[in-house]
């Protein structure tokens, strides 16, 4: 908390202004509030909170079991912890299109800088997997045009993603995200794309900032921030990375130490104590503490 200065209005605007200067963005995915911290010390643009990150914390499949009350809280923990502004996935906005309202509401309470609601239909899926079904055009403009109502703060990013790509084709995603532009959402998220052709013709159809996913394990190519920058995209996010890694490095450990006995051997992988402390801030909340802590009772 020491070392976030800037307030939810402000990150807002920051996240506004990211997406519209022409830069691409960079925004990986943070599972916890810590890797929020470590990202922005690394100098990222913004904290991206995926969906199915929390689900799978959760030990669950991301197929919307997850509550807005659970993600909203998720959120603001993550969003309190930087100053960098952060992106939430809230799914097809947690039930029907008047849903989408009470969802932004929450989501601008939390703190948070920008969401992206989906075109799906419950129980929806990953946005990389096959058979996924997409609601009427009409359906996903009620979600959009009742969280534009809902928004309190016109800096707040009301991202729209169109998974229709797969299902519909190129063509129909691209006009429907025109429709979903016209109800007043503010970026595109054109899910499961192939390749650099397919941004191409998005970036050509339509004039609000667009998301890359560059999701590993998925169906789009993983292209570099300079062909995103070259293609026009104004944001990417990273999002299941930071937990890949991560998951990926304690089953690898543990395994070692069922077979070792000991976990002597991955020491050396580890962040250190010092670390730790240095990223928390552990020696000014010391100083803070003391400074007011500085009587006898």
């Amino acid at each position: 908390m020491l070392n976030v200065t800037k307030t939810a209005a402000e990150k807002r605007k920051a996240f506004k202004d990211g997406i519209n200067s022409g830069t691409l963005q960079r925004v990986p995915g943070a599972f916890s509030p810590l890797v929020a911290r470590l990202l922005e010390e690394q100098g990222f643009d913004g904290i991206y909170i995926s969906g199915a990150v929390l689900s799978a914390d959760l030990g669950l499949p991301d197929i919307g079991l997850t509550t807005l009350t659970e993600v909203a809280t998720r959120g603001h923990q993550i969003a309190r912890s930087t100053n960098l502004p952060c992106l939430i996935d809230v799914d097809t906005g947690f039930g029907e299109p008047m849903s989408s309202y009470r969802t932004m509401v929450e989501m601008e309470n939390q703190g948070l800088a920008a969401f992206h609601l989906e075109d799906q239909l419950n129980p929806k899926r990953c946005g990389h997997l096959d058979n996924k079904e997409v609601v009427p055009t009409e359906v996903m403009v009620r979600r959009i045009k009742a969280a534009v109502e809902a928004r309190k703060d016109p800096n707040f990013t009301i991202m729209a993603r169109t998974d229709a790509r797969s299902m519909e084709g190129l063509e129909a995603a691209i006009d429907r995200a025109k429709a979903y532009v016209d109800a007043g959402a503010d970026a595109i998220f054109p899910e499961a794309m192939k390749d650099e052709s397919d941004f191409e013709a998005f970036r050509k159809g339509i004039d609000v900032p667009i998301l890359a996913n560059m999701t590993e394990f998925g169906k789009s190519d993983l292209l570099t921030t300079t062909q995103m920058q070259n293609l026009g995209i104004n944001l990417v996010i990273y999002p299941v990375t930071s937990l890949r890694l991560a998951m990926g490095a304690v089953e690898s450990a543990f395994e070692r130490i069922r077979d070792e006995g000991t976990q002597e051997g991955v020491v050396p992988d580890m962040q250190t104590r010092a670390r730790l402390y240095e990223l928390l801030n552990y020696e000014d909340y010391n100083k803070f503490d003391t400074s007011i802590f500085n009587f006898k009772v």
